[in-house]
């Protein structure tokens, strides 16, 4: 049974192009599973999130990322009363606009673009879904309901200002209301993504020895989970002290959101999906209390190990396979494949191409990426 402020499939504001719905799947399931068919969707195995694919296979892609991401947000919603599936659908979209690099190809990309309207992965990934994915035979893109399309673009909160242009170029057409927040479901989406990489990024910079567990167990929420553990398993060998500790840490963190929530749409009562997007402010959260926790954690990662040495020799490697490709399609735009001729070809100017660069771009694999360097430019190292 949904809640009366979840999105209901029979009550979707529909597709940009009509189409006649499906006699066993909701509107929703369809664009789950459009999602999960798409090939930028498959592309994502070979994007990595922090660490280059080359590092080793054991460290969380942009694939394993987004299931993750997925199977909180699902577990969460059902919990809420809101829709699943539109939840899911959101939570498997949300980095599909992401570039080669984490967001270390994504700022390389956006200084490229800065010219040309700027890039952003959100909007990107609208990019894609609407356009970019040419399978179907009545129309480009997958044609997601607009709810699924709200949720990617503002699953992390109301749009404002100058927009990314493939996002305001979209809206134009089809406005998804970017000044509003998002359904709860895609707002659901969002902190399953803050709950999996605030968790998998302490995984793997363990996994890369960037930190220690007892460095972990200084850290707030953190100290509470290691003495737990410590107290009921006192002689586990550290792996399995490891797993027990992040699994609990994981476990507060949804816990906390749940909670947090309840007592938002509680206290708020909306009637309605559509309520939930005029309150003007998010009802999925974390407490406060909990936040300010998660904060110093975030600083902890992002000393030692966004920013740790290894790491940020890797990133001025790949800043400079994304720098130095953007300009060398750019003004030879034949050495991209030539499925892409035809859009080069209807470029009306410079910034059209560049954007058709950009696209071409952000759609590459890690090691796509790396392999086209080497071949155009020679090696990104030394």
């Amino acid at each position: 049974m949904l809640a009366p402020y979840a999105c209901d499939p029979a009550a979707s504001r529909g597709r940009f192009h009509p189409e006649e719905e499906s006699a066993f799947r909701s509107a929703f399931q369809r664009d789950r599973d459009r999602i999960i068919h798409s090939s930028a969707f498959r592309r994502l195995m070979h994007k990595t999130q922090v660490f280059v694919v080359h590092e080793g296979d054991s460290f969380r892609t942009r694939l394993t990322h987004s299931i993750e991401v997925a199977q909180v947000a699902r577990t969460i919603a059902g919990v809420l009363g809101l829709n699943g599936e539109l939840t899911e659908a959101v939570a498997l979209a949300h980095d599909l606009g992401h570039t080669p690099f984490g967001h270390t190809g994504e700022d390389a990309l956006a200084a490229a673009m800065a010219p040309f309207g700027g890039f952003d992965h959100n909007a990107q990934a609208i990019r894609i879904v609407t356009g970019l994915e040419r399978h179907y035979a009545e129309f480009d893109g997958l044609n997601l309901t607009w709810e699924a399309l709200e949720g990617i673009a503002k699953h992390n909160g109301p749009v404002t200002g100058s927009l990314p242009y493939a996002l305001a170029d979209y809206n134009a057409r089809h406005d998804l209301e970017l000044d509003t927040h998002a359904s709860a479901e895609a707002q659901v989406a969002a902190l399953a993504d803050d709950i999996a990489y605030n968790n998998h990024d302490l995984h793997d910079g363990l996994r890369a020895g960037l930190f220690t567990e007892d460095e972990l167990a200084a850290l707030p929420i953190l100290d509470a989970c290691f003495a737990e553990v410590d107290r009921a398993y006192p002689h586990l060998d550290a792996k399995r002290r490891r797993h027990e500790a992040l699994r609990r840490f994981f476990g507060v963190m949804v816990e906390n959101v749940i909670g947090s929530a309840r007592a938002a749409l509680e206290d708020a009562a909306p009637a309605s999906a559509a309520e939930v997007r005029a309150l003007g402010r998010p009802v999925v959260r974390f407490t406060d209390a909990l936040w300010a926790d998660l904060k110093q954690i975030r600083a902890f990662l992002f000393q030692r190990m966004y920013r740790a040495p290894s790491v940020m020799k890797v990133r001025a490697e790949v800043t400079r396979v994304v720098a130095d490709l953007f300009p060398l399609y750019l003004h030879d735009p034949g050495l991209m494949p030539e499925k892409w001729r035809e859009d080069v070809a209807a470029a009306a100017d410079e910034t059209e191409l560049a954007r058709i660069v950009a696209d071409y771009i952000a759609g590459m694999t890690d090691r796509f990426a790396m392999q086209e360097h080497e071949r155009l430019v020679g090696p990104a190292s030394g």
